[in-house]
C-alpha cells in the first residue's frame, strides 16, 4: 500500500507589483502591507514568492531571500517553457491564474500545492535524477530542499549521476560533396504547395519568391563568382516557407547541407519550427536532418559543470549547477542561450550567472576531456556536418568562413535571413580591439587564472603537459609563451591604472590611451552613456612609446605561439606510440585554438603599429574609454574596416556557389515610391568581387491603409522628461497596454519607467523595461506576448528582435527619431558613403531602415492592426517612405494621439500616406 501524500506546509506568501504589496499568513488571507512590514516578514520565516529578483527590486531590498517557485519549477521541470509570472505559472500548472494582485499570494499557495503533487504522479516525466539531485542541494543549503523532502521518494535503484546519462555522439564519414542539380519553377510550386498545406492560402508573392530563390541552388558558372540573390519580402509573404521549399529539394536532389543565417535567437526557434514542415524530426537511422547551431560560447561546458557541482561553486552559485545539472539531462541539445533552458533561470543567481557554466574563454581541452565523446558542442558541430538544414547565426557562419573551421565540406549555399543586419554583424566579426578586458582573457587562456580557484587546472601547460613532456622544442614554446604573457594585463589593472601605478608595457599603453582620451574629450562631462573616443591622430609622444614597447611585447608572445603550433603539427605528423585518435583529436583543437590567437595578436600589432605611423585607408581607428555611471570598465585601440563587407566578400561569398540575403526591410524607397537598391547593393559585398547580384522583391499583402496608422505627435518638447513620461502614460493607458516603448537612450528610459510605473499598475496596466527589471530580454519578451494589458519599454534589442503577434502589441510608440549616434566610426562611413556630400542621404537611409524595422513589430499578421507613434515635433517628412506605401499618416497632438488610440483599430486615410511623403512637416 503506497504512502499516503502529505499535505503542503503552510506557509506565508508575498506578491509585489508596481501597484502595492499583499502578503498571506499561512492560512489567512492576503493583506496589503507597507515595504517595511514585507522585508520583515521576509527575514522571519520563509516567503512564498515568484521571481525573488522581480520583488527584491520592487521593495528596494536587494538581499531579500524566500521561496522563489521559480527555483521550484526548474527543478521539477527543468528543460520545460513557463512565462515567469503568475498566469504563466498558472498556464504552465494547467490551474487557475490569479484574478488581480490581491489574490497572487493565495496563488501562489495552490501553485506550491500543484507543483508539490507533480511529485506523487506516476506521469512525472523528469522523475529520475531528482531524489539524487535534492540531496546535493540539501548539502548546498538550498531552501527548498526540506520543503521538497517528504514528497520526493527515494528510488528502489541507484539513480545513475548525470555524466553517465548522457548519450554519446558517433564519429560518421564525411558527407559527399553536393551533386549539381538544378530545380525548376514547377517543382518549387509544388513543394510549396506540399508545406503550406492543402487548402491553405495560395500566396502569388510567396510563390514568386521561391521561385527567385531557386535560382542560388543552380551549379556555379565560374570560381569565386556565385549565384547571388537579395531579396526583399514585404511582412506576411511567407518568406521562411518560400525558401525552405526550394532549399528542401536541393537538399533531397543534391544531397548537400544549405546553412540559413540569422540575426535574432527569436527567428531561430521560428525557423525551427517551420521547418518541420519539410523535414522530419529524425531520419530512418536516427539522425538529425535539421539543426540549430551556435557558438561555443552558447553551450554548457560539461567539464566546466563537473567542476561548479564538485566545489567550484559555491553558496548559491552551487544551487545553479545543481539545477543546471538537472536540465542538462532532459535538454535537446544542452543550448544555455536561447535554448529550452529557462531564461529566467541565470536571473535569479545573478552572483553566479550561466555563463560562467559555458566555455567563455576558448579553455576546451577537446578530447582531453573526459565528457569529450557527450559534449553537447562537438555533438552540434558532428550533427551539423551531416544535416540538409543548419541553422545558425551571422557572427558563426562568418567566423566559421574566417577561421576555415568546419566539420567536412564547407557550406556552399548560404540564406542571410534578416539580411539587414549583416553590414552589421561583418562589422562586428572583422574587427579588431585591442583593450584591457580581451587582453585579460588572453593572458588567463595561456597562464591561467592566478588566483586560488577551486576546479582543475587551466592555462596551457595544464591542456599540453603530455605534449611538452614529450616533445621538448614544445615544452621550451610554451614556457615561453608563458613567460611572454606576463606582460598582458593582469587582475586589478582598472585600478592600478587609476591610481597612476600600471605594471607592464600593456598596462602603460591603456594607461597613456587614458590619458590621451581624456585630454582630448570634447564632451564637456556629458558622456551621453557611451564613453568617451577620440582618434589615433597626432598621437603624443608617451603613447607612440608606449605602443611601440607594447608591439615589442606582442611580438615576442607572437613568436612562442607560433613556434608552438608548429610543434603540434609535427606531432601529428610523427605521432608517438601513446598518441590514439582522442589526442589527436585534442591537438587539432589545440592547433586551431593558437591559430586564430595567433592571428589576434597580429591584428592587435597592426593596430598599434598605426599609432605615429601612417593611416590605411582601408580601416577607421580610435581609442575609447567605456564607462558606465561615470566608473571605467575597459580602455583600448579599436579598429574597424571602412566597409566591412570587402573582407565579407572575400571569406564568405567568394567560396560560395549561391548565397541570399533577404529581409522585410533590406531595400530603401525612393522619394518617387521606387525600391532602391543602392544601399542593399553596397551592403551585400558584391561590388568587391565584381558581382552584379539579382534582385527581387515582393510587397507585403497586408492592407496597412486600413489596419495600421502613424501618428507623429507635435507638441511633446525635447529634452522635457516630465512631459515626455506623460505622453507615455497617456497613450499607454489609452490602448489599455499592449504597447511597446522604444528609446534611443537608457538614461532616458529608465526615467520615464520610473515616473509611470506606479501609476499604470494602479489601473491594472502592467509595465516591465529593459535594463529596470532583473530580467533578461528574451524573457522580457514572453512576459509582454503573455498578457495583452503588459506593456515593455526597450532599446534597439526590442526594435529588431521580437515578433509578437495578436492583441498583446497594439502600439508601438517611439521616443525619438532614431538618429546614428556620432562616432567616429560613422563619421568616416558618412564621409565616405556619402552621395549628397554632406552626408544627409546616408543618415537618412540608416533612420529609415531603424523605423522600418520599428514599424514591422507593430503589424504580424492579417488579423493585426495598430498606431505607431513618434514623439517628435520635429519628424522630417523625408522620412515617411520607411513606412510601407498607402499607410495612413497624421500629425496630431498628443491630446488627439490619445483620442485615437482610445477609439481602437485605426481605420481611414491620414492627411499625409507613406506614398505622399513630399509634403512639408507641419
Amino acid at each position: 500500500m503506497a504512502a499516503p501524500t502529505p499535505e503542503p506546509p503552510a506557509l506565508p506568501a508575498l506578491h509585489a507589483s508596481h501597484a502595492g504589496l499583499w502578503l498571506a499568513s499561512p492560512d489567512g488571507d492576503a493583506q496589503e502591507i507597507g515595504k517595511g512590514q514585507a522585508i520583515n516578514a521576509c527575514a522571519d520565516t520563509p516567503v512564498l514568492m515568484l521571481n525573488a529578483p522581480l520583488v527584491a527590486a520592487r521593495l528596494g531590498y536587494p538581499d531579500l531571500s524566500g521561496l522563489d517557485l521559480l527555483e521550484l519549477y526548474a527543478f521539477l521541470h527543468p528543460a520545460r517553457f513557463c512565462v515567469p509570472t503568475p498566469k504563466g505559472l498558472a498556464a504552465a500548472l494547467d490551474i487557475e491564474p490569479p484574478e488581480d494582485d490581491a489574490a497572487t499570494p493565495l496563488f501562489l499557495r495552490d501553485a506550491l500545492a500543484a507543483m508539490l503533487a507533480v511529485c506523487a504522479r506516476d506521469d512525472w516525466e523528469e522523475r529520475h535524477g531528482a531524489w539524487s539531485t535534492l540531496q546535493s542541494l540539501a548539502r548546498a543549503r538550498w531552501p527548498w530542499a526540506q520543503v521538497l523532502a517528504p514528497f520526493v521518494a527515494k528510488p528502489e535503484r541507484a539513480e545513475r549521476w548525470l555524466f553517465s546519462t548522457l548519450p554519446e555522439w558517433e564519429e560518421t564519414p564525411e558527407r559527399p560533396q553536393p551533386a549539381q542539380v538544378s530545380i525548376g519553377e514547377e517543382e518549387v510550386r509544388g513543394q510549396l504547395a506540399r508545406l503550406t498545406g492543402e487548402g491553405a492560402e495560395q500566396r502569388e508573392g510567396q510563390r514568386a519568391y521561391a521561385a527567385q530563390v531557386a535560382q542560388i541552388f543552380a551549379p556555379r558558372e565560374s570560381r569565386g563568382r556565385p549565384h547571388l540573390l537579395l531579396a526583399q519580402a514585404g511582412t506576411g509573404i511567407g518568406k521562411t516557407l518560400g525558401y525552405l521549399s526550394p532549399a528542401s529539394l536541393w537538399a533531397e536532389k543534391a544531397q548537400g547541407t544549405l546553412w540559413v543565417s540569422t540575426y535574432t535567437k527569436n527567428l531561430q526557434r521560428q525557423l525551427r519550427r517551420e521547418s518541420r514542415r519539410a523535414w522530419p524530426e529524425k531520419r530512418a537511422d536516427g539522425s538529425a536532418p535539421v539543426v540549430v547551431r551556435k557558438g561555443r560560447e552558447n553551450y554548457l561546458c560539461l567539464l566546466n559543470l563537473e567542476d561548479a557541482m564538485q566545489g567550484g561553486f559555491a553558496g548559491r552559485g552551487a544551487i545553479l549547477a545543481h539545477l543546471v545539472s538537472r536540465w542538462a539531462q532532459y535538454s535537446r541539445d544542452g543550448d544555455m542561450i536561447g535554448g529550452d533552458l529557462p531564461g529566467w533561470l541565470g536571473t535569479l543567481f545573478p552572483r553566479r550567472g550561466i555563463k560562467a557554466l559555458t566555455d567563455q574563454r576558448g579553455e576546451c581541452v577537446y578530447a582531453g576531456c573526459p565528457h569529450y565523446r557527450k559534449c553537447f558542442i562537438e555533438r552540434a558541430a558532428r550533427t551539423s556536418a551531416q544535416a540538409d538544414l543548419v541553422i545558425a547565426n551571422h557572427a558563426l557562419v562568418m567566423i566559421n568562413a574566417a577561421r576555415g573551421r568546419h566539420h567536412g565540406h564547407p557550406p556552399t549555399r548560404l540564406i542571410f535571413d534578416e539580411g539587414h543586419h549583416v553590414f552589421d554583424a561583418a562589422d562586428s566579426t572583422f574587427a579588431a580591439a585591442l583593450t584591457g578586458q580581451e587582453a585579460i582573457e588572453l593572458r588567463r587562456w595561456i597562464i591561467g587564472p592566478e588566483r586560488n580557484t577551486r576546479g582543475r587546472r587551466r592555462g596551457l601547460a595544464a591542456r599540453l603537459a603530455d605534449v611538452a613532456s614529450y616533445d621538448d622544442a614544445g615544452g621550451e614554446a610554451v614556457e615561453a609563451a608563458i613567460e611572454a604573457a606576463h606582460a598582458l594585463p593582469a587582475d586589478g589593472w582598472l585600478g592600478r591604472i587609476a591610481e597612476g601605478a600600471p605594471s607592464g608595457p600593456l598596462e602603460e599603453l591603456l594607461a597613456q590611451v587614458r590619458a590621451t582620451v581624456f585630454a582630448r574629450d570634447e564632451s564637456g562631462g556629458q558622456e551621453a552613456g557611451y564613453g568617451i573616443e577620440t582618434e589615433i591622430a597626432d598621437p603624443p609622444g608617451p603613447l607612440v612609446d608606449a605602443a611601440q614597447a607594447a608591439q615589442g611585447a606582442l611580438a615576442d608572445l607572437r613568436k612562442p605561439l607560433l613556434k608552438l603550433g608548429q610543434r603540434l603539427e609535427a606531432v601529428l605528423e610523427d605521432a608517438p606510440d601513446w598518441l590514439d585518435s582522442q589526442g589527436r583529436a585534442r591537438i587539432e583543437g589545440a592547433r586551431h585554438s593558437l591559430a586564430w590567437r595567433v592571428d589576434l595578436v597580429s591584428a592587435w600589432e597592426a593596430l598599434l603599429g598605426r599609432v605615429g605611423g601612417p593611416t590605411d585607408p582601408d580601416f577607421v581607428d580610435w581609442l575609447a574609454v567605456d564607462r558606465f555611471e561615470a566608473r571605467d570598465y575597459d580602455i583600448g585601440l579599436h579598429r574597424r574596416w571602412l566597409d566591412p563587407m570587402k573582407p565579407f566578400a572575400k571569406v564568405v561569398l567568394e567560396p560560395s556557389h549561391g548565397v541570399m540575403l533577404t529581409s522585410a526591410t533590406l531595400a530603401d524607397r525612393a522619394a518617387d515610391g521606387e525600391i532602391d537598391w543602392a544601399r542593399a547593393i553596397a551592403s551585400s559585398g558584391a561590388e568587391h568581387i565584381g558581382l552584379q547580384p539579382r534582385l527581387t522583391s515582393q510587397p507585403s499583402p497586408f492592407d496597412y491603409a486600413s489596419k495600421a496608422e502613424v501618428l507623429i505627435v507635435t507638441d511633446i518638447k525635447r529634452g522635457d522628461l516630465a512631459g515626455l513620461a506623460g505622453a507615455y502614460a497617456r497613450l499607454i493607458e489609452a490602448s489599455g497596454g499592449g504597447t511597446l516603448g522604444l528609446f534611443t537612450a537608457i538614461k532616458r528610459l529608465r526615467a520615464v519607467h520610473a515616473r509611470i510605473a506606479d501609476r499604470l499598475a494602479r489601473g491594472r496596466l502592467p509595465l516591465f523595461a529593459q535594463h529596470v527589471d532583473p530580467i533578461d530580454t528574451g524573457t522580457l519578451t514572453d512576459i509582454f506576448g503573455d498578457d495583452p494589458r503588459a506593456s515593455l519599454l526597450g532599446t534597439d534589442a526590442l526594435r529588431d528582435g521580437i515578433d509578437v503577434p495578436g492583441e498583446s502589441l497594439r502600439s508601438v510608440v517611439l521616443e525619438a527619431v532614431p538618429w546614428p549616434r556620432p562616432t567616429i566610426l560613422h563619421r568616416a562611413r558618412r564621409a565616405a558613403f556619402a552621395e549628397d556630400g554632406g552626408g544627409g542621404a546616408y543618415d537618412d537611409r540608416i533612420i529609415r531602415a531603424r523605423l522600418a524595422q520599428a514599424f514591422g513589430r507593430l503589424i504580424r499578421s492579417r488579423e493585426d492592426s495598430g498606431h505607431f507613434v513618434v514623439l517628435s515635433a520635429a519628424f522630417p517628412s523625408r522620412l515617411l517612405s520607411a513606412f510601407p506605401q498607402g499607410t495612413p499618416i497624421h500629425r496630431v497632438t498628443l491630446d488627439e494621439a490619445v483620442s485615437r488610440l482610445a477609439a481602437g483599430p485605426p481605420a481611414g486615410q491620414g492627411s499625409e500616406t507613406a506614398a505622399a511623403f513630399d509634403m512639408p512637416a507641419g
